[in-house]
């Protein structure tokens, strides 16, 4: 092409169009850039220059226009597709969506455009050789090493938040299990089952990196704390520490009991022994199930308080009228709200509560269901 133009087809120029086209007309790299590479580097961090999914398979239709998977033929890295065939590529996509997103691309610098005097698209040939008018892809080479340096970056950022949320539930799971130790040594444990709901609550969104750290510090100061606070001064083992350690182990080769149910209880201070009639108590639910609490505005001393709280929480947690009238019908009041409240400590990991607490429903039905493996399970493993 004898003549590359600067403005696009009645669009005013500005600093960073005329910056962008001195870098379109630099010789290309020597090495060549595979179109697919460049647009899952890209995909990857696109968010960094303002970009969508939808901008991305719009970029992947326009790359399926340009032959071969390497961009190394410098005369056809211009592609003059209509506006009809990328839509037909985009599964019918509507043409001003798709001119929508073929701006984002353009704004971002991603592609280019080499328009025509009269704005059309289309390749001219004669004896001095082919002229294309249409969407330059060569930003796609000049950029390459920038956009897989930021790709890297985000796969860095993604990793590091997967880590601290790692880290942040192993020690919600140490903290917990130090409260029902600390009981006895300390006052009040109020703040440290603020903490356990509140960063149980927050780790359900999607959290920044500096949030996640936070919340990490936060976890680890209680732990500090509460370690400090019930760890005895000498860590030389006595002959009645060894008999426990020996009799923990023995007793992993038993499976649970309702006996464990009764120990569990004895720590819940102001709670009433009445169980449901699946033989839970109450304290074991309060203490296994820490999320349904903090929406509590009282303290819960009985069965018709904690059925109450599952009442105010059920519509929050997407559980219809009728769903939960069928699960109070076939379960009973108050191993329904038990289920609830297991429902809602694993919130992150069921799809829809509605048709699950249904599913439920139907095997309580059939006599096949009983809510003392759930709580078993918040025991083993809890949140």
């Amino acid at each position: 092409m004898g003549y590359v133009p600067i403005t696009s087809f009645r669009r005013m120029i500005d600093a960073v169009q005329l910056q962008r086209h001195q870098m379109q007309t630099q010789p290309l790299p020597a090495q060549a850039v595979n179109k697919w590479d460049a647009l899952r580097e890209l995909a990857t961090a696109r968010t960094r220059y303002g970009l969508t999914d939808r901008d991305m398979t719009v970029l992947q239709a326009l790359l399926s226009f340009y032959p071969g998977s390497n961009l190394d033929q410098p005369e056809k890295l211009v592609i003059h597709p209509s506006n009809d065939s990328i839509c037909e590529r985009l599964n019918g996509m509507p043409c001003s969506t798709m001119r929508r997103h073929l701006g984002n691309l353009v704004t971002a610098g991603v592609i280019g455009r080499r328009d025509s005097p009269n704005g059309k698209r289309y390749v001219r040939r004669s004896a001095m050789g082919a002229t294309a008018y249409g969407f330059d892809l060569s930003p796609l080479i000049h950029r390459f090493a920038e956009f897989t340096t930021s790709a890297a970056a985000v796969r860095s950022a993604e990793q590091q938040v997967q880590e601290l949320r790692e880290a942040a539930s192993l020690m919600r799971r140490d903290l917990y299990g130090l409260l029902e130790l600390a009981q006895q040594s300390i006052g009040t444990l109020d703040r440290f089952r603020d903490l356990l709901s509140l960063t149980g609550r927050a780790l359900r969104r999607k959290l920044t990196l500096p949030e996640l750290d936070q919340i990490s510090r936060d976890l680890e100061i209680a732990l500090d704390q509460l370690r400090s606070s019930t760890c005895p001064p000498s860590t030389t083992p006595t002959e009645s520490d060894e008999m426990s350690t020996n009799a923990a182990k023995t007793e992993q080769h038993y499976q649970r009991s309702d006996k464990e149910y009764l120990e569990s209880e004895k720590s819940v201070e102001n709670v009433t022994a009445s169980r449901t009639e699946n033989g839970i108590p109450l304290g074991l639910v309060l203490t296994t199930c820490p999320e349904i609490v903090a929406y509590c505005e009282h303290p819960i001393l009985h069965w018709s308080d904690f059925v109450a709280l599952a009442e105010k929480v059920r519509p929050m947690m997407g559980v219809c009228n009728a769903t939960w009238a069928k699960a109070k019908r076939h379960m009973g009041r108050d191993t329904a709200a038990v289920v609830l409240a297991a429902m809602l400590q694993r919130f992150t990991s069921i799809r829809s509560p509605g048709a699950y607490l249904q599913t439920l429903s139907a095997k309580a039905a059939l006599g096949a269901f009983s809510a003392g493996p759930m709580i078993s399970a918040l025991m083993n493993n809890p949140t």
